[in-house]
């Protein structure tokens, strides 16, 4: 990454009151704990993590989860599928083991709170409430977990209460809700998110898709289905930020923060996203193939907004312009 000069724009982002020093964020499930891409202080990683605006964490749930059987991951067409079924240590290992290493790094921390009913949100919620993370990522928009996840996200009003639930429970944390492209009126979720308590909105999720072996003549996936990302689904995941940051804009609601992802893959799809209206962005398959993709799309926003003149974020939303 090249060095910062004392002229170079401003890259930091408010998110939900949280400042985070540039908008790459590390995606969640695709970036584990740090350790394996960013390391430890005793074993570096394969990048220096610390450069990063912030890191969601894998998918935590109140109690430890094994995750889905069978095949998890499978290679499509400029795209993943991904079954993981939410495998995690549980938030209380996570807070005791790996929460203290995440937050030696720098980056703003981001806890992505999954689960598969109400309640088990709410437990989740008080417990990270009381750590050091910075920001509760409200995931209600798994593809691929039985019960719960993203039946919550599809509809206005259960995402509404569901939202409205750990809104109530939480007194220390801002609140970003992850919403799902698969919801029929993504406009109405969205909005209702924001009345239940949403500090900011995180989108979109995996698309639901799945695959089938033509050998053994069945679904790849024990669960059948399973979530699309990769840059298959970038153009259809920056049109929705466009559409979102639109009925935002008509609801004079531009105060809520939207983080886009979605394939993004290099600086100019982070800069589409930032210019269709997205505060800040998450980066996760990309890093699968070429891990030094964050550094690479921080230092490329360095270079764009100096040679453009541009002084700050905000200056990118071409809404923003008269």
């Amino acid at each position: 990454m090249s060095e910062i000069t004392e002229n170079a724009p401003d890259l930091s982002v408010n998110i939900g009151g949280i400042k985070l020093k540039n908008p790459v964020i590390a995606a969640s499930g695709t970036f584990g704990n740090a350790t394996e891409y960013g390391g430890t202080f005793e074993s570096p990683g394969m990048i220096d993590a610390s450069v990063l605006g912030g890191i969601c964490t894998k998918g935590l749930t109140f109690v430890p989860r094994e995750g889905n059987s069978g095949t998890r991951i499978w290679e499509t067409a400029s795209g993943l599928l991904n079954s993981i079924g939410l495998e995690n240590v549980g938030i209380r290992n996570f807070i005791d083991n790996d929460l203290p290493h995440l937050r030696q790094l720098g980056p703003a921390i981001i806890a992505n709170l999954s689960g598969g009913e109400a309640d088990e949100y709410l437990e989740g919620a008080q417990m990270l409430d009381k750590s050091s993370v910075d920001i509760i990522e409200l995931n209600i928009s798994c593809p691929n977990v039985k019960v719960g996840g993203m039946a919550f996200g599809l509809d206005p009003g259960t995402a509404a209460a569901c939202v409205s639930a750990v809104r109530n429970v939480l007194k220390n944390k801002p609140l970003m809700v992850k919403l799902s492209p698969n919801a029929p009126n993504l406009k109405m979720v969205a909005l209702s998110c924001i009345s239940a308590g949403a500090d900011a909105l995180s989108l979109v999720n995996t698309f639901k898709g799945m695959a089938i072996d033509t050998v053994n003549k069945k679904p790849v996936f024990d669960g059948i289905t399973a979530g699309l990302s990769g840059p298959a689904i970038k153009p259809i995941a920056l049109c929705m930020v466009w559409e979102l940051y639109a009925a935002l804009l008509d609801e004079g609601k531009t105060n809520i923060p939207i983080v886009g992802l979605g394939g993004i893959a290099n600086v100019n799809d982070a800069l589409e996203f930032l210019m269709a209206g997205a505060s800040a962005v998450q980066v996760g398959t990309s890093t699968f193939v070429n891990p030094h993709t964050m550094p690479e799309i921080i230092d490329g926003l360095n270079i764009y907004m100096t040679n453009n003149k541009i002084n700050c974020l905000n200056e990118l939303n071409i809404r923003n312009k008269k």
